[in-house]
């Protein structure tokens, strides 16, 4: 228990963990509040044993409940309020450190296995950080304080009672030890089932089209209702392993106030006990049970906090990629690949590529699918670190500028957009949140976006839904253009931008594109022939090798891939439905 109390306070910052401590400190003053219940009860007993029942004893014992009361209440408030603010500081806090530290994390970390982890544990997992860990933490260390505080008291007033007491303290602790202990093999199942029950809750609402598409909902219900049911198996198996232990924890509490009673009882009958100290002794046995039944109570929670930190600091251990470069600006725009190799886990996905792309030109890439054409790009903007040979950004290595002064220079425009939930005018200025009204109007306009945007029922106060669900692909894809125009970095990478874009959305893109590529170095992959023909250089790229190089006149007259890709778009191009 005291490991995992130091292990929460350590997980704190440095801010929050003052206040925890200011808490139990006056959690020291609340326990001593407390216990003044015992002198005002005395004063009582003493009056009616030594039959002087007057009205200063009266007014007396009731001054020292009034102060004892009102401390506790007035503490508590305080200590409360420390509790209650280091705990949800702590749980925003480490929110905003974990996804900054994603910011920096290899994008290969990023894929469906993840996705349910990242998610459980920035909302469930610190979720429970703020409604239940620091709860937790500070009634267990507000029992340890109050109890020890009681046993303070008992031995100045007879140390033989005091034994009983600590003797009853040592078997509690040591049934609360094997209670942590007994929930250690169980806890990663546990978090295993609850990241299995978010993957499974999006992956059925991401795939829910295809889900009814292929008439699956029997077959996908059931890998949802069986992360349901191991859910559920895990809670419970987590529970059955503390039970026992709980159990044992309560009958100690019990046995030791029950002890502590008839000791002073035996102590006092034959006469080695005055009886105001025995009924005082009696009516401490009461309060050290209340102490301890809440404290055990609540330790058996104490697996959560194991949880919430081990999870929080799993993510936040995995090695970033090294981003202490230099905040600079590139001398040029000129990109180069020299030797360049990269693997994802065992497999290689490119492979020794050499390759130039001077400032201001247009350089496009094309190949099979899976042939690494995507991987090549995010490796330029390093998204990922090669695994040899390097990338050079104005003449110098990518790694050697910070991220941020890095990333600056890039703008992208994928294939499958993602748009926020939030304004279409936030989503414009998303990566300058502060700029003017006027600038996202303008970057709209020169996206073509600003017509559509101003037909719909709060123009561009209108909130989107997530990911963009309320808009069609082609206003997707133009809105994330006139992103890109805002930040109006000078190397563009077109990713599959017009793909699957209709035919009437297809002209208004292409101008929207025009607009934001104007005077910068373009890289582009693409299937489409009239997207590739006039770039001042064509890369085709297959097996994760460049297999040809050149420019649309030069390589149609080569054999391979490139002239079969050309006539393959003009075939289909000339097919007609009859």
């Amino acid at each position: 228990m005291f490991k995992t109390l130091k292990m929460y306070f350590d997980f704190c910052n440095k801010t929050n963990r003052k206040k925890l401590y200011r808490a139990m400190f006056l959690g020291v003053l609340k326990a001593m509040f407390a216990t003044l219940r015992i002198p005002a009860i005395a004063v009582i007993l003493q009056g009616i044993l030594n039959h002087d029942m007057s009205a200063k004893n009266v007014w007396l014992s009731f001054g020292i409940m009034c102060a004892s009361v009102a401390g506790q209440v007035l503490v508590g408030l305080k200590t409360t309020m420390l509790q209650t603010e280091a705990s949800y500081n702590t749980s925003s806090g480490k929110r905003v450190e974990i996804a900054e530290h994603l910011r920096y994390l290899p994008m290969g970390f990023f894929n469906a296995n993840s996705l349910g982890r990242i998610t459980n544990i920035t909302t469930n997992t610190m979720e429970m950080l703020a409604d239940v860990a620091t709860l937790v933490v500070m009634i267990t260390t507000q029992g340890i304080i109050t109890t020890s505080v009681i046993f303070v008291c008992i031995l100045f007033f007879d140390p033989r009672i005091a034994l009983i007491l600590l003797a009853g303290i040592a078997v509690f602790s040591f049934f609360n030890s094997m209670m942590q202990k007994a929930t250690i093999p169980v806890a990663p199942r546990k978090a295993k089932a609850d990241e299995g029950l978010v993957t499974a809750v999006i992956e059925y609402i991401q795939g829910i089209a295809e889900v009814k598409n292929f008439n699956l909902t029997d077959k996908s219900a059931k890998k949802l209702e069986d992360a349901i049911t191991e859910k559920q198996a895990a809670d419970t198996k987590l529970e059955y392993s503390v039970i026992p232990f709980m159990c044992l924890q309560g009958i100690t509490t019990k046995l030791t106030g029950v002890v502590m009673a008839l000791a002073a009882v035996f102590f006092a009958i034959h006469g080695t006990m005055p009886v105001l100290y025995a009924i005082l002794m009696i009516i401490s046995s009461f309060m050290v049970y209340e102490s301890l039944d809440m404290m055990g109570g609540f330790s058996a929670l104490m697996r959560n906090v194991n949880i919430v930190v081990n999870q929080a600091n799993e993510v936040l251990s995995i090695p970033p990629m090294d981003t202490e470069g230099e905040d600079c600006s590139p001398k040029n725009m000129d990109i180069e690949l020299e030797n360049v190799s990269f693997a994802y886990e065992d497999r290689t996905i490119i492979d020794d590529i050499s390759l130039r792309i001077p400032a201001g030109t247009t350089t496009a890439i094309v190949g099979p699918s899976g042939g690494g054409k995507t991987t090549l790009t995010n490796l330029m903007a390093r998204f990922w670190d090669v695994k040899s040979g390097k990338v050079l950004l104005g003449g110098k290595n990518v790694k050697e500028y910070s991220f941020d002064s890095l990333i600056k220079n890039f703008s992208f425009v994928f294939q499958r957009v993602y748009l926020f939930e939030d304004t279409i005018a936030n989503n414009i200025r998303f990566g300058e949140p502060e700029a003017p009204m006027e600038k996202v109007i303008e970057a709209a306009k020169k996206a073509r976006c600003h017509d559509f945007i101003m037909s719909l029922p709060e123009g561009y106060e209108t909130v989107i839904g997530e990911g963009g669900a309320s808009l069609s692909g082609g206003e997707k894809q133009r809105i994330s253009i006139a992103r890109a125009i805002m930040k109006d970095a000078p190397v563009i990478i077109l990713d599959e931008a017009t793909a699957n874009v209709d035919p009437e959305n297809e002209a208004e893109l292409t101008k929207a594109i025009e607009a934001l590529t104007r005077d910068k170095t373009i890289i582009m992959i693409a299937h489409r022939l009239k997207t590739v023909r006039h770039a001042d250089q064509i890369v085709v790229v297959s097996g994760g090798k460049i297999v040809q190089k050149g420019k649309h006149d030069e390589l149609i007259k080569q054999d391979g891939i490139y002239r079969d890709f050309v006539s393959e778009r003009k075939e289909a191009v000339s097919w007609k439905i009859a």
